[in-house]
């Protein structure tokens, strides 16, 4: 399993600051992500918002797939206040890695934020770096297997709901799913059925 490494005084800050530029550009309360190499060794801190201006630095994401004992996958549909793709759907639950957690710490909070669910059990799958245009994330999936107790928040996750394998995929392409979704859905739809 993919595991991050910090070191062991707080990583500098990304961007380092210049003449031109002062700390107060990045408020105290501005929650800072890991940079980090392709091995998981953290370099550095950066802002969520500099991570996504286009910076291009790596930085850790989870997801959790969550699959029942009949093959459904269950989705959330992101919620309108997103700033990146409101009202598609997307994995059952995806979030940053915040500077000084582990990646099941990272999975465990953005389960009960985003579903309030807080009893599974995460099966790591694999991981993968992901690049667009602003975002350059090593994306580490789990997985959960089973009937849980969810409760979408209703603000980040507007709405959720069990899809079939065959509707996901005659849904690919369509502009209703996350590109990152639909990418990941067929990279490890196999090892999600192996599952069960």
């Amino acid at each position: 399993m993919f595991e991050l490494v910090y070191p062991s005084r707080p990583a500098p800050r990304i961007p380092r600051p210049n003449a031109l530029s002062t700390w107060d550009e990045a408020p105290i309360s501005s929650e800072m992500l890991p940079v980090i190499d392709e091995t998981g060794l953290v370099v550095g801190q950066a802002t969520r918002a500099y991570c996504h201006s286009g910076s291009k630095v790596l930085h850790p994401v989870v997801h959790l797939q969550i699959i029942d004992r009949y093959s459904k996958i269950y989705l959330q549909k992101r919620g309108a206040c997103k700033d990146l793709l409101p009202g598609r759907w997307d994995t059952a639950v995806g979030g940053h890695v915040s500077y000084g957690e582990t990646l099941e710490e990272a999975l465990y909070r953005e389960a009960s934020e985003e579903l309030g669910l807080t009893q599974f059990n995460p099966i790591y799958l694999e991981s993968y770096i992901w690049q667009t245009e602003r975002d350059n994330e090593h994306v580490n999936i789990f997985a959960a297997v089973g009937n849980l107790d969810i409760h979408p928040d209703g603000v980040e996750v507007e709405e959720g709901a069990w899809w079939s394998m065959d509707d996901i995929e005659s849904s690919i392409g369509q502009g209703i799913f996350t590109p990152n979704f639909e990418d990941e859905f067929i990279r490890i739809r196999s090892s999600l059925l192996a599952l069960l």
